[in-house]
């Protein structure tokens, strides 16, 4: 039996992601890396269908729009020799038994098909309460990590879903860092813009695919 394909970003029926959502796609913000981080890499700004996409995958296991996904964002990593790992920032086990899945790692491990660099789970995320839904401030208290592993000068790539507060990526960058870790740079799917106007969208021949990074160096100084 053959399983109907819809677009991730409207529903509508066809290929993984239709000529109109694409057309509204537009590039993440380019705001200042989260605490500790050295690089933030940012594909999408989250708003329109790249909120539904997300959020899709997410919430609802859907997949059809993963690949592609992936493949983008394995475009803005210049140099991907230069990393030791790539890893993601885990939701809690209650989460991922709740879900079935992990969607950072859905999301690292479609991005290592294109980038040739090996997966590893290095952080563990105890109990606590989700990002999502929390206000700002909430948010800046952010999660807890630890690392699974001493890795002693390790470049890593950290995979995570969407930069919002920046609270999560500075997390896990915190506890790469404490287990030795020597640069941490985070690739995620999207990045909350801030209020303002709007960026232009991507043209229809370079969306979802090219490269189109959010570039952000590190502009305060690492956790201590």
């Amino acid at each position: 039996m053959l399983l109907a394909v819809s677009c991730p970003g409207c529903g509508t029926p066809g290929r993984s992601l239709c000529e109109g959502c694409l057309e509204r796609l537009r590039p993440a913000p380019v705001l200042p890396s989260p605490l500790g981080v050295d690089e933030c890499l940012a594909l999408l700004a989250y708003e329109g269908p790249a909120r539904e996409l997300v959020a899709r995958l997410k919430y609802r296991n859907h997949r059809s729009g993963l690949g592609g996904l992936g493949a983008a964002m394995a475009t803005l990593v210049t140099g991907p020799d230069g990393f030791d790992v790539l890893t993601w920032a885990p939701t809690t086990p209650a989460r991922r038994r709740e879900r079935g899945f992990d969607q950072a790692e859905l999301l690292a491990r479609a991005a290592s098909r294109h980038l040739g660099l090996r997966v590893r789970r290095l952080l563990e995320r105890p109990p606590g309460p989700a990002q999502t839904g929390r206000s700002l401030a909430e948010r800046r208290d952010g999660p807890h990590f630890r690392a699974r592993l001493a890795m002693p000068g390790w470049s890593v790539l950290v995979v995570d879903d969407v930069v919002t507060s920046g609270a999560t990526a500075s997390a896990a960058a915190g506890a790469l860092r404490r287990a030795g870790a020597g640069r941490v740079t985070v690739l995620a799917a999207a990045r909350t813009p801030r209020p303002g106007p709007p960026a232009p969208a991507y043209t229809a021949g370079v969306a979802y695919g090219s490269v189109v990074a959010s570039r952000c160096q590190s502009q305060a100084k690492r956790p201590t």
